[in-house]
């Protein structure tokens, strides 16, 4: 560490301004006041890797964020967007510093240590046995992504780098190759990975490998595709439907599941409440909603002490149409992006779940591709949320059928939706809280949506 230290205070300045700017980081509006190195590595000449913990105000921890630096005298035109600035001083003084994923050359040796098992300090890279990887695949950086980082290899291979990493096996490397040795064919199953172990602490996962589904559109696309031209949706919705009932069923043979009792019912619906009503306290729209909206949670809670139960599952934990890939070849509907909510800590999102978390999260994006499509007031929502039950259905148990387990999750999925777009995306603000009106039950707030606005036509690139 003694070596690191002099390397990143010479780029702290430089990182400290850099990186509240890029899409990924997650405290955004408190400033850096230092930033700690955890480990450097030397991928290649030229390619620095870098962990650091950054340190900001309270009350949120400190953050881990993985790093990619290229070195260079003279920064080639075709990468100034990737530029970070000259050290004034350290080992690195008078040299380019940028985005090293952002170079295909560098892009291209990553790809060279994923393809060859081993170790390099703290790094440790791992391979299936199976996995044919070819060497000189050209790369090429993704540029939507919110919270992580991607690079497409000739077409073939997808590489997610995941910039805010912790100790433990991310989900997106755990459940996609749990699902691979479960058979399930739903989820494209890793090819390689790699990780960093420090000092005896639990590995943390920095990179997936999986191959890359060319030709294929998400289902966000494809929504927004048919409402148009005013096409029907429902076969599509049935569908996918069908598949993630598939995975699911997958992921309960492939990993542990648990039983809801009393106690963990109860516990469940607490923590909704907590989440409304700080929620509510956030966002003065919602506040005349809590009685009505807490009565879903009541009722979940009553389930429990009825002598009712429940099943919990690992899920997807952040389902919604843009996770969903359908193929346009065959029409097969396929699933990705399996780190769940990356705001959440790892214990939570790797937490068993009642499958209903999902279903919710992929019925309100229903709703949110009809705000965007402007097809609210029709009912292409309301069919397509029901063509997605009854492929559901086709495969596992009708989610329709448990209404209170689903009423109470999509209201929690609503209420999280309210209080993100009233900080991020105010214009968005009255998507969610047409679905708050319609879950309490047609309860009326008097004015609260006099200020709101219709939804702009540009369809949101972090798709909730």
């Amino acid at each position: 560490m003694s070596e690191a230290a002099p390397l990143l205070a010479s780029l702290a300045p430089l990182l400290t301004e850099w990186l509240p700017r890029q899409r990924w980081f997650a405290g955004k509006g408190r400033p850096i006041d230092g930033l700690t190195p955890v480990a450097v590595t030397e991928l290649a000449p030229g390619l620095l890797h870098l962990l650091v913990r950054t340190r900001q105000p309270t009350p949120t921890p400190d953050d881990c964020y993985q790093l990619l630096l290229g070195v260079q005298d003279v920064l080639p035109p075709q990468l100034a967007p990737a530029r970070i600035g000259r050290p004034a001083g350290g080992p690195l003084h008078g040299r380019t510093v940028y985005e090293g994923l952002a170079d295909p050359r560098l892009a291209a040796l990553l790809l060279e240590r994923l393809r060859i098992p081993g170790r390099l300090g703290p790094l440790r890279f791992s391979r299936e046995p199976d996995a044919k990887i070819p060497p000189d695949l050209t790369p090429r950086l993704l540029g939507a992504e919110q919270s992580n980082s991607s690079a497409v290899y000739g077409e073939t291979y997808i590489l997610k780098l995941f910039r805010r990493v912790g100790p433990g096996t991310n989900p997106d490397l755990e459940l996609p190759r749990a699902l691979a040795k479960a058979g399930c064919a739903r989820v494209p199953a890793p090819a390689a990975w790699f990780e960093a172990e420090l000092h005896g602490a639990t590995p943390m996962t920095l990179g997936v490998l999986q191959p890359f589904l060319s030709g294929s559109a998400d289902g966000w696309q494809l929504a927004l595709g048919a409402l148009s031209v005013q096409a029907d949706f429902t076969a599509s919705a049935r569908a996918l439907g069908h598949a993630v009932a598939e995975v699911h069923l997958a992921l309960a043979e492939a990993l542990p599941t648990v039983v809801l009792r009393r106690p963990q019912l109860e516990r469940l619906a607490a923590t909704m409440t907590q989440r409304l009503e700080a929620a509510a306290e956030a966002v003065p729209a919602l506040r005349p909603y809590r009685w009505a909206l807490g009565e879903a949670y009541d009722e979940l809670a009553a389930l429990g002490r009825d002598g009712h139960t429940r099943r919990a599952q690992r899920v997807h934990g952040d389902l919604h149409l843009g996770q969903a890939l359908r193929t346009a070849a065959d029409g097969r509907w396929s699933l990705i992006d399996f780190e769940g909510e990356p705001a959440r800590p790892l214990p939570e999102r790797c937490r068993p779940q009642p499958v209903a978390q999902d279903i919710a999260g992929m019925l309100r994006s229903f709703d949110y591709a009809a705000a965007v499509g402007r097809a609210a007031g029709t009912d292409w929502a309301e069919r397509s949320r029901a063509a997605f039950c009854e492929g559901y259905a086709t495969v596992h148990q009708d989610p329709r059928e448990d209404p209170r387990l689903l009423r109470a999750h999509e209201t929690d999925k609503a209420v999280y939706e309210v209080l993100y777009e009233a900080r991020h995306r105010p214009d968005w603000l009255s998507v969610p809280m047409s679905a708050i009106h319609r879950l309490a039950g047609g309860h009326r707030a008097t004015g609260v949506h006099a200020g709101l606005t219709r939804p702009p036509r540009t369809p949101p690139e972090d798709h909730l």
